[in-house]
């Protein structure tokens, strides 16, 4: 098995330049998935039994993981949260002997769009945040599930850029993937479960 499974959470493709442009680029690479989750679920829910086990499934056939998705409000869109919310939950607290502990060790990239130019982001910058601090939380997620945390790929501007500049963006994002899958992370394991210190 050698899969990068990409999971696309944009709240409608349709109506993205950006992302379109990574995700139809990335489909061109062999041994790799791009699923649009807003699709997938196009009410945003997520049942962490019904739907979950096909989640973990996907999860668990891939070699490797891309959450893809724009920047909203300095977080990510309502569906990626929702679905850390059901997928691993029960992937690490319901499952964790038969799921959980069989997903740990797998690499982890996010790659994400970002409305604003890279100097914003920065005690100096209008948005006074590094994005590596807006992405803490994923950060903390994927240590927590044991996910080797690979560098972001961060693509600025996102909604002003000129078709050349999009299609130069979509073709680094292929580079981003290629090293990311000859990418050896250094094992790592997953953080005890402990429940009541994580509000389940």
């Amino acid at each position: 098995m050698n899969k990068t499974l990409i999971l696309l959470f944009h709240p409608d493709i349709t109506k993205s330049r950006a992302n379109a442009a990574l995700a139809a680029a990335a489909r061109q690479l062999p041994d790799t998935d791009v699923v649009d989750m807003q699709a997938r679920y196009p009410s945003g829910q997520i049942d962490m039994f019904t739907n979950g086990a096909a989640e973990a499934e996907m999860l668990l056939g891939a070699s490797r993981i891309v959450l893809q998705f724009p920047v909203q409000w300095y977080s990510t869109p309502a569906l990626l949260k929702a679905w850390q919310d059901a997928v691993l939950t029960r992937m690490y607290y319901v499952r964790a002997d038969t799921e959980g502990a069989r997903l740990t060790g797998t690499p982890l990239m996010i790659a994400a769009t970002a409305g604003n130019v890279a100097e914003a982001y920065g005690p100096g910058g209008r948005n006074h945040y590094t994005i590596g601090e807006i992405l803490t939380p994923l950060k903390a997620m994927a240590h927590r599930c044991g996910l080797p945390w690979h560098a972001p790929h961060i693509l600025f501007a996102a909604g002003h850029l000129s078709d050349g500049a999009l299609a130069d963006a979509a073709a680094h994002y292929v580079a981003a993937l290629k090293r990311f899958a000859a990418w050896v992370p250094v094992p790592v394991t997953a953080s005890p479960s402990i429940l009541q210190n994580e509000g389940v």
